[in-house]
């Protein structure tokens, strides 16, 4: 019988809560407040997880943030070390997931489509 996750999935899962984890109550950089990391992708090898941020106002520009969480990286990687028992830590790479302002343009499209409706 299959396994209903695969190992990269239950691992990408728990770098994701402890980074969020991190983020929340161990970072002091003020450009990282109101930022959520929405998803991470590991590698086959697990030496490198793709790790997508949101932010809260999706109007507002992602590279001060992006910036921060490079710079973070490091930090990020050895309390994630810690915090987690594998043999290698994966190189963090930051991606901004622009999800939420497609989801807000996606429903604006719709209420004016809907107003244009109720105009004809």
């Amino acid at each position: 019988m299959a396994r209903e996750f695969s190992r990269n999935q239950r691992l990408g899962n728990e770098v994701l809560r402890t980074l969020n984890e991190l983020l929340l109550f161990e970072t002091k950089d003020p450009r990282l407040q109101g930022v959520s990391l929405t998803a991470v992708d590991l590698a086959r090898d697990l030496s490198v997880a793709r790790v997508y941020f949101s932010i809260l106002n999706p109007e507002d520009t992602p590279e001060p943030v992006l910036e921060a969480l490079q710079r973070a990286s490091g930090f990020l990687r050895s309390k994630l070390g810690s915090a987690i028992k594998i043999r290698h830590v994966p190189e963090l790479r930051f991606i901004h997931d622009d999800s939420a302002a497609e989801g807000a343009r996606i429903s604006e499209l719709i209420d004016s489509a809907l107003q244009a409706d109720k105009r004809d």
